[in-house]
């Protein structure tokens, strides 16, 4: 992870976005499976669209949903191995918290 451009600037700035460096692997992969979701969102546009049976659509969008679930999983994974796992080593273990925080909210 690394500070925004304005927390390197000045240090009493207080930071409400955090980024991450991703590997080229990592971020080629994650970026491919968007695009699959996001070819798979105009897909159930253009069936209702075109008046598509219910049934359709709602398989369509359960394919997409199921899309996105994976997607969650490897990202999360990826955080986990990277950012949590970074953190803890170097002794910030706010990011328990934060995780578990995340964790609750994935799982409403």
């Amino acid at each position: 992870m690394s500070e925004c451009t304005h927390c390197r600037q000045n240090k009493n700035h207080v930071c409400a976005y955090k980024t991450k460096k991703r590997d080229g692997a990592e971020y080629t992969d994650l970026i491919h499976r968007l695009n699959r979701i996001e070819g798979q969102i105009r897909g159930i546009k253009r069936l209702v669209e075109n008046d598509a049976y219910c049934t359709d659509v709602l398989i369509q969008v359960s394919a997409a949903k199921s899309a996105l679930n994976s997607f969650n999983k490897i990202l999360l994974s990826n955080h986990i191995k990277t950012c949590v796992a970074e953190n803890i080593r170097e002794g910030n273990y706010e990011v328990v918290d934060e995780l578990v925080a995340t964790l609750q909210k994935l799982m409403k």
